[in-house]
Order: C-alpha cells, then sequence, then structure tokens
C-alpha cells in the first residue's frame, strides 16, 4: 500500500512531463477547448484524464505514489499561477489572449474558423448584449472562450458568459 515500485524521482518527473504536454496540447486545440463543454468536449476531458492517469504512476498504484504525483501537479499548477500572475508572457502563454474576431459591424469569418467559433455562438453573444451587428464596434473572442461585445453607441462592454 505504501511502498513504491518505481523510483521516487520518476513519479514527478512523470508528473511534470503530463502536465506541460497537456497544457501544450490544450492552448494548441484552441479557447473552444476552455470555454463551454459540449458533450464530446466533455467525454473527451474525461478520456484525457484516464489516460493521463496511467502515464502518471507508471504502473505504481501505491498511496504513496498517488500522493507524489498529486503534491507535484499542485506544486506545478501553483508555480505557473504565480508565475502568470507575475508575467504578461507567461499569462499569454499559458491562458491566451483575446483575439478580435469583429469590428466596426463586421465579422472575420475567417478568424471564425480559425478559432473555431461558429457562428451561432456570436449571435448568441450579440442577442446577449443587446446589439445589432451593425452596433458592433469590437468584438473579441476572450482567452476563456467567452465573447464579449463593444457596441458603437454606447461604449459599453456586455460580456456574453458561458459560449465558444
Amino acid at each position: 500500500m505504501w511502498t513504491l515500485s518505481v523510483p521516487w524521482w520518476e513519479l514527478p518527473l512523470r508528473a511534470i512531463f503530463i502536465y506541460l504536454a497537456l497544457l501544450f496540447m490544450m492552448r494548441v486545440s484552441g479557447k473552444r477547448t476552455v470555454g463551454q463543454f459540449t458533450p464530446f468536449d466533455l467525454l473527451v476531458v474525461l478520456l484525457l484524464s484516464e489516460v493521463a492517469g496511467s502515464g502518471l504512476n507508471g504502473g505504481d498504484i501505491s498511496v504513496t505514489a498517488s500522493l507524489l504525483s498529486v503534491a507535484t501537479l499542485i506544486a506545478l499548477n501553483l508555480v505557473v499561477a504565480v508565475m502568470a500572475s507575475r508575467s504578461v508572457w507567461m499569462q499569454i502563454l499559458t491562458e491566451g489572449a483575446a483575439v478580435l474576431i469583429g469590428r466596426d459591424g463586421r465579422l472575420f469569418t475567417e478568424i471564425l474558423k480559425r478559432e473555431h467559433v461558429p457562428l451561432l455562438d456570436v449571435e448568441r453573444a450579440l442577442r446577449e448584449a443587446d446589439c445589432d451587428l451593425k452596433d458592433v464596434k469590437y468584438a473579441f473572442l476572450e482567452a476563456d472562450g467567452n465573447i464579449s461585445i463593444l457596441k458603437s453607441s454606447s461604449g459599453a462592454v456586455k460580456q456574453e458568459t458561458g459560449v465558444a
């Protein structure tokens, strides 16, 4: 139960490697991955956790191995969060940046395609912002997958939550 079947140092190395690999893959997959989950997205996340779990422990099912892997992941997450809070470059690297998807009443369809944002999500954001497309000054796909609309007439920002 407590005895490790792999060297102790292997578990933190595995955790660091898998954390960084998953972070990279999530960033490459786009902002939609971190936005509102569809049933398909949820399924992928659940399967990722199952597959990554076996790589974390290296076949060691002891409590010690689990605690060491968990402690490494929490410490790594804390280090990344502190670095991101102190460095804009690190924040953009780990979380991404907002992308302009529309301006002056016009949507940039190529950018929407590249970011995998359905037009229906933009239309929903416009409705929630109580804004017609012609009244849009700026539309942004935020790093968290939400869509923000800045109206040209009022200058007020309304953020649509949980979509994209």
